[in-house]
């Protein structure tokens, strides 16, 4: 199962504007979420810049200043990563970069092991949902309007029929939805 995540604004974009992502820090509870979810995952797939985003969480000692965020690290460390990047030449850590094409790489990593793999990076996700391969959704949706910046999901050319399967909001009013490809409809 592929499964792509990712913090939105309530307009459906994951940076603002110029790219800030500010407002979608974690609060205690949402942090504790993720590390739940990154502790059901086999492996994870990630663009350039959201490796380069998580790469601190392996490499920055100083986020290892408390319990769950030494958890995460231990976590986010040890996870299979493939990365995609047209720019990089080589990754740091439990890392590699992608050589074949996504399906390709997809299908491979998905076989590799029997838990749930993430995807996650605008540009990286949203070719692997235009590819159809992507079989569920997870939206944490802050409560804020950017008006503008990258959008979660690229256009598609045929509608992608979704089964909303949880939802949870937060204390800091995120809303998680979890979002299920529905199964027999069109893509």
């Amino acid at each position: 199962m592929l499964i792509a995540s990712m913090s939105v604004s309530v307009d459906g974009f994951i940076t603002d504007r110029d790219g800030g992502i500010g407002w979608t820090a974690p609060t205690e509870d949402r942090f504790r979420f993720h590390l739940e979810q990154t502790r059901e995952l086999g492996a994870h797939l990630l663009g350039r810049k959201l490796y380069e985003t998580m790469l601190v969480w392996e490499t920055d000692p100083s986020l290892r200043d408390g319990e769950l965020s030494t958890e995460f690290a231990d976590l986010w460390t040890a996870l299979p990563k493939v990365v995609f990047s047209r720019t990089l030449d080589r990754v740091q850590g439990n890392a590699r970069l992608a050589r074949g094409p996504l399906a390709d790489e997809i299908a491979a990593v998905l076989a590799a092991t029997d838990k749930p793999v993430g995807i996650g990076g605008a540009t990286l996700a949203g070719a692997a949902i235009e590819l159809g391969l992507v079989d569920e959704f997870h939206v944490f949706r802050n409560p804020i309007v950017v008006g503008g910046g990258t959008p979660f999901l690229p256009p598609v050319a045929e509608p992608i029929a979704l089964e909303l399967i949880e939802t949870k909001t937060f204390g800091s009013r995120v809303v998680f939805e979890r979002y299920l490809r529905a199964q027999g409809e069109s893509d």
